[in-house]
């Protein structure tokens, strides 16, 4: 394998060879809040008992789901649920519509109605279900949860620790799913055109697969015709040995 992979087939964001270059960020992701987004409400103000009305949400579950990370299993609390209106139930405050929102402007909303409760409330929300899955040729496939909502795909290849010698770098696919939609993309790794790419920064749900090249499927398939020419070689070993010991008593 070693003897036939060409640098340029697995050293990232090839291009001019100066050593200093400039391009422009062309595009951003900014997450919007959507039906069945999991998020924590945090509420403070000058009455801390009065607080635990809001926070209590966040912090005792009535279903949990367990997400595959680096260090393991961990549980996701449940939060406040967005309906499939958009919409969340704050005590108190009743059913507020959040859905196509910003958290920061979501969490600007609650406090306005959160004034006629509190005196001088904050509010901070987070998205608790912002995950992006990936698998293929890399050392660790899993669902990664994304605390800050935001993630580049270089970034969540990292926290997978990185691909395999034997992962495609130069076609790397991305799924999409959005607006009653689903998206297929293919990013070249090795070429620095995949900053420009509209799915260098990932979206909430996307799936990154990265495929294998031909070398492993080809090793992979002269190892399982191998298999039984082996064990056909030592059950042949096998009886002649039996033989031999019979002819020697």
């Amino acid at each position: 394998m070693t003897s036939c992979v060409s640098p340029k087939s697995i050293v990232y964001f090839q291009g001019d060879s100066t050593r200093y270059y400039s391009q422009d960020i062309k595009q951003t992701y900014v997450p919007k809040i959507q039906p069945s987004d999991i998020l924590s409400i945090i509420v403070g103000s000058l009455n801390p008992e009065a607080n635990e009305v809001f926070n209590t949400p966040n912090q005792f579950t009535t279903a949990s789901t367990n997400y595959s990370n680096v260090g393991g299993a961990r549980v996701q609390p449940l939060g406040y649920l967005v309906d499939t209106d958009g919409q969340i139930e704050i005590p108190l405050i009743g059913k507020l519509k959040v859905g196509g929102l910003r958290t920061t402007d979501a969490a600007d909303t609650i406090r306005i109605r959160l004034q006629n409760f509190l005196k001088e409330p904050s509010v901070i929300v987070r998205n608790l279900n912002f995950k992006v899955s990936v698998l293929g040729e890399v050392k660790q496939p899993a669902i990664y949860v994304i605390p800050d909502e935001k993630i580049t795909l270089p970034e969540v290849l990292s926290l997978a620790g990185d691909l395999t010698i034997y992962g495609n770098r130069s076609n790397v696919m991305i799924v999409r799913e959005e607006n009653g939609k689903r998206e297929y993309a293919r990013l070249d790794l090795t070429s620095r055109e995949v900053f420009n790419s509209p799915y260098y920064y990932l979206h909430k749900n996307d799936l990154v697969y990265v495929e294998p090249v031909k070398a492993k499927m080809l090793d992979t398939d002269s190892r399982i015709r191998t298999v039984p020419l082996i064990v056909t070689i030592v059950g042949g070993l096998s009886t002649l040995g039996i033989l031999i010991l019979n002819l020697t008593k």
